[in-house]
């Protein structure tokens, strides 16, 4: 790895926000599709997918490092830019510990190590103010969040998600099954989810899809309470910094009261 890189290629889009937010996007020459956050980094030349990437394209932008994610990059593929004499720095979070640890190690490497410890500082502190405030929920509501529609899949044991859901002050009805789990309708009307939780990474109309779907099971209490929602997968999927936005924003939709007292005075958000 170079002391001072100067010029990077990101192979996934979770590194590429990671070096925008440590503000060093002066050096990124090259990103993967999918790259969409913030929307500058929309101008920068492509390099396929992150789990199909053009060698040649890669080359062709001369990068003196490379930046990767150990569990989507395919092995092959970064060992051969390694062969061809390209350095390649592998990340590997797995939780809110770990995706910090990734972003102090990036800053250090890409010479931004102050910048790494302010933004590793301010998740810390929202973090805690969404402990103080869920604190004071009197239960933990149920939670089903679906990432796939069909079949219905939901995010279980070992996720981020799952991990987010637990901070917010939910209870994650699929923690004890596994990484992720299919369901069927017989389950959900079993267990009769107090919250559903949709995910954006089925596009192109699937949440109306989805949630007509469960609007025919009336008796489940998220669809009598009408606690249907849809968020956005890149604030709880992707390990960058906007984790803590996506934690936030369940807690606002697993605790609405709460944040209505906050809103008031009686904790500050």
């Amino acid at each position: 790895i170079p002391d001072c890189p100067a010029r990077v290629v990101a192979l996934a889009p979770s590194i590429t926000e990671i070096i925008y937010a440590l503000g060093r996007q002066d050096i990124l020459k090259g990103v993967t599709q999918f790259s969409d956050y913030p929307p500058d980094a929309m101008r920068l030349p492509r390099v396929g997918s992150y789990v199909h990437l053009d060698i040649e394209r890669i080359v062709a932008l001369k990068p003196d490092l490379c930046i990767a994610i150990k569990d989507g990059n395919p092995k092959q593929v970064i060992d051969r830019l390694e062969e061809l004499g390209i350095p390649v720095y592998a990340t590997f979070p797995t939780d809110l510990a770990t995706t910090m640890e990734a972003i102090e190690r990036l800053g250090v490497i890409l010479n931004a190590p102050k910048a790494a410890e302010d933004l590793i500082y301010g998740m810390k502190q929202r973090i805690a103010r969404i402990k103080a405030i869920v604190k004071a929920a009197p239960a933990r509501p149920s939670v089903f969040f679906q990432i796939g529609l069909f079949p219905i899949v939901a995010a279980g044991s070992g996720t981020f998600i799952n991990e987010l859901i637990t901070l917010a002050g939910g209870k994650n009805i699929a923690e004890k099954k596994g990484r992720y789990v299919t369901f069927s309708q017989e389950e959900l009307i079993k267990l009769s989810p107090d919250i559903v939780i949709i995910t954006t990474m089925a596009r192109h109309g699937a949440f109306d899809k989805a949630e007509e779907q469960w609007k025919r099971w009336p008796n489940i209490q998220a669809v009598k309470n009408g606690r249907i929602y849809l968020i956005d997968s890149n604030l709880v999927d992707r390990p960058t910094p906007r984790l803590i936005d996506g934690l936030e924003r369940l807690a606002r939709l697993i605790h609405p009261e709460l944040f209505t007292a906050a809103a008031a005075g009686k904790k500050q958000l």
